[in-house]
């Protein structure tokens, strides 16, 4: 595989795949950091593609990526995926609606753990996935990260008394 950092918003990203396309990307910090493995290669001009769509969704101008993806996972995993990613910009949607929308209605724990592995991190929103009681729940770049993009997109998240989700 190969590997090139990018600064954000949300911190340094590490972008990662092959010729198959992008397979990771990675936070700083959190369950979503991502440790190079030694046969990986740092290669600083692979996924300019990528670099620049992140650039124009952090600046606001982008609401849908077209990267070549290439995500690994089981066919669950995967259709959990593929769901995700017809979240629209700027709306969320709660496990059970992931759920039910791959056919699987009681799988919704199963649901959670396979948006908690997603490999591909804002390409594909997991972070678009909220508690059925419209609560932030966890994400791999922490709730910051998480709290940061939908308010980018224009989601209204819910206050408590002192301002803020915690």
């Amino acid at each position: 595989m190969i590997y090139r950092y990018i600064e954000s918003p949300v911190g340094q990203l590490l972008l990662a795949g092959d010729g198959d396309g992008l397979k990771t990307i990675g936070f700083p910090q959190g369950s979503g950091r991502v440790t190079v493995d030694a046969g990986w290669e740092l290669a600083s001009d692979c996924f300019a593609d990528a670099r620049a769509q992140l650039r124009e969704y952090f600046d606001g101008k982008r609401r849908h990526f077209e990267l070549k993806l290439a995500p690994m996972g089981t066919r669950f995993q995967l259709a959990v995926l593929a769901a995700l990613q017809t979240i629209p910009h700027g709306e969320t949607r709660s496990y059970r609606d992931i759920a039910e929308q791959i056919g699987r209605p009681r799988a919704v724990r199963a649901v959670g753990a396979a948006n908690g592995r997603n490999p591909l991190p804002i390409v594909i929103p997991c972070h678009r996935v909220i508690g059925a009681d419209g609560s932030l729940t966890g994400f791999g770049g922490g709730l910051e990260a998480k709290r940061f993009l939908l308010q980018l997109e224009g989601v209204a998240l819910p206050e408590t008394r002192q301002g803020s989700l915690f």
